[in-house]
């Protein structure tokens, strides 16, 4: 691994890892903010590209099936009930991969990523929970080949599952799993610290959090304590305007499209979502056996006005204005009818997705309009045209 005071230098960086290995120059055919080529990484990874024409394919990339998934006894300290890293654990008991290479904590701080290579199933508990910032999980393939694991399971983030499948072919490895989760949205683990700092009196006694489907932010307290706050009440106008960086405001890939399976909770209705999307990921579910319990994905309300809502704001940020906060007496009245009439199950997923994609335009025409052109795949041009936003000369490719 290149040490870190010799990276080289990039804007739109998530720092996923190929920068520090010995190569760094295949950044520039590899990362998804400088050129993105999902059609040919979908087509080598799932023997096809997604099919536009299909709406849940147009949102959510190629798939065999979707499901809402919850494992039959969730496990101690798992973001929700422990499907991912049960995956990998399975993996390992079964003898298919010789090293999986995820995330655990930083010793120092729960909450900031550190990649690790796993070889012992029972080390996977470690792995457990949610952590918020930037870790170069790709560093570790070079080390993990110079061990000699040549079957290999990835659990990782778009940014770093897009790299990784497109250095795939020159890795020449015996096996290679890779169970993808959603994102969308990342920042540095210290304004994570500052979120949760207006989020609660004694920040450092949170152990848990996550952005529920219910419209509600969870968290937990070393206490036991549990906390719920809608997601309207939260103090987003207060945070720092580089919360977000450029490359979150400008992904395309909140569902980990290149993943043989993606393991979320957006169109889950309290539990988890699956997308199984190749036969890979097929057997990386099957691995799992009577241990989780399946349903058919369901879908209720309507997703375009808080889309439209969603894009009124960011018309505002991108043009340096403040957000719009909701008046204090609507907050209760919208906080208990988004739950009930606003977008649930896989419309809720279809909602996020498009307000990602709203999102990237936006956002790229205020800071970047001269990328606009590579960094726009034409999937997310159909997702942007119901809300009137159309390419302007110079800002699509072909």
């Amino acid at each position: 691994m290149t040490e870190a005071a010799a990276i080289p230098h990039r804007d739109l960086c998530t720092d996923c890892g190929l920068s520090r290995t010995a190569d760094p120059r295949r950044c520039g055919r590899a990362c998804q903010f400088i050129h993105p080529r999902y059609d040919r990484l979908e087509t080598q990874v799932h023997g096809r590209a997604r099919n536009p024409d299909q709406e849940d394919e147009l949102f959510f990339g190629p798939y065999r099936r979707m499901l809402q998934a919850a494992m039959n006894t969730p496990r101690d300290g798992a973001q929700w009930t422990g499907i991912t890293t049960r995956i990998g654990e399975r993996l390992l008991e079964t003898g298919q991969v010789d090293a999986v290479l995820t995330m655990t904590a930083d010793p120092q701080d729960r909450w900031r990523p550190q990649p690790i290579l796993v070889t012992r199933a029972e080390d996977m508990a470690q792995c457990r929970g949610m952590r918020m910032g930037y870790a170069p999980l790709l560093a570790h393939l070079e080390p993990a080949l110079a061990q000699g694991h040549r079957r290999l399971a990835v659990i990782g983030l778009p940014c770093q599952v897009y790299a990784l499948r497109a250095i795939e072919p020159e890795l020449d490895l015996d096996a290679l799993y890779v169970i993808g989760t959603p994102c969308s949205d990342n920042t540095t683990t210290e304004h994570f610290h500052e979120f949760l700092a207006l989020l609660a009196d004694r920040p450092e006694t949170v152990t848990y959090l996550e952005f529920r489907a219910d419209y509600h932010v969870e968290l937990r307290f070393e206490d036991g304590r549990v906390q719920t706050i809608p997601f309207l009440k939260l103090p987003i106008s207060r945070l720092p305007r580089d919360f977000f960086p450029l490359t979150c405001q400008t992904c395309v890939d909140y569902t980990n499209v290149l993943a043989d399976i993606t393991v979320g909770y957006m169109a889950g209705r309290g539990e988890q979502w699956l997308v199984v999307r190749n036969d890979k990921g097929e057997a990386l579910l099957d691995l799992l056996g009577d241990e989780v319990r399946t349903a058919p994905c369901t879908s209720a309300g309507k997703r375009q006005g808080p889309v439209k809502g969603f894009m009124k704001n960011t018309e505002r940020a991108a043009g340096g204005l403040p957000l719009r906060g909701m008046p204090d007496w609507a907050r209760p009245l919208a906080a208990f009818l988004m739950p009930r009439i606003g977008p649930r199950g896989l419309e809720f997923a279809r909602a996020r997705v498009e307000m990602k994609a709203v999102e990237t335009v936006l956002h790229l025409r205020r800071a970047q309009p001269g990328r606009m052109k590579h960094m726009i795949p034409d999937h997310v041009w159909q997702l942007v045209k119901p809300y009137a936003l159309e390419p302007r000369p110079g800002e699509r490719d072909g």
